[in-house]
């Protein structure tokens, strides 16, 4: 019988073995813990203004590769969203602002300045650089960020790593997970599992309506 047991874990990164679970299936949860599991990024930034030494473009994608808190009971993937909206609301999609202000010796913007209007969807560290301002410089943006796939982008791997090593048992794998921040490692291994589920089930049905047809 299959069976999954915790074998440590911290707030950051947990390992669990798995028994008598099928390689095909073990893989496949690994792959949905780094990719597969939706975390809130940063999707669209309107730079109002930037005289920093960095593109806009440049610090767009920055503030995309910032990681997020997330919430998966709150809020919902855009597709699943009742809105159906492309502007998207309140319950799939967190605007986050940051000013810089003027500033008149040089100073490094981190992320402890990215505001954000939801207190649950905010930066995982207040510390992360963004950009470096010299006497005079000034950035000014509004960012709005959305639930997303690693499968779409990076920026939405809900991990850093995920791992499956051998053990010296047959039919016995140690599974790695160690989250990025933007959820705890046992949320991604439980919506691994429940994501796995769900598409082996969809899988099935399309089985099945072949044969039907």
């Amino acid at each position: 019988m299959s069976s999954l047991e915790v074998i440590s874990k911290d707030e950051s990164k947990m390992s669990v073995k798995l028994t008598d679970v099928p390689l095909q299936y073990a893989n496949a949860l690994r792959r949905l813990c780094l990719n597969g599991v939706p975390v809130f990024a940063i999707d669209t930034v309107d730079i109002i203004e930037n005289s920093s030494v960095l593109p806009d473009e440049g610090l767009a994608h920055r503030l995309g590769l910032v990681p997020l808190k997330t919430d998966l009971a709150r809020f919902n993937e855009p597709a699943k969203c009742d809105c159906q909206s492309e502007t998207g609301c309140t319950n799939c999609k967190v605007m986050l602002v940051l000013d810089s202000g003027d500033t008149d010796v040089t100073k490094t913007i981190v992320t402890e300045e990215l505001t954000s209007e939801d207190d649950s969807i905010k930066p995982v560290s207040d510390k992360i650089p963004i950009v470096q301002l010299a006497p005079g410089q000034r950035v000014k943006v509004e960012c709005y960020a959305r639930l997303g796939r690693g499968r779409e982008h990076a920026k939405w791997n809900a991990a850093n790593i995920s791992t499956l090593v051998e053990t010296d048992k047959e039919n016995e794998r140690i599974l790695t997970v160690e989250s990025t921040g933007a959820l705890n490692p046992e949320d991604i291994i439980l919506r691994g599992v429940e994501e796995l589920r769900n598409g082996v089930v969809e899988f099935k049905d399309m089985i099945e309506q072949l044969k039907v047809g």
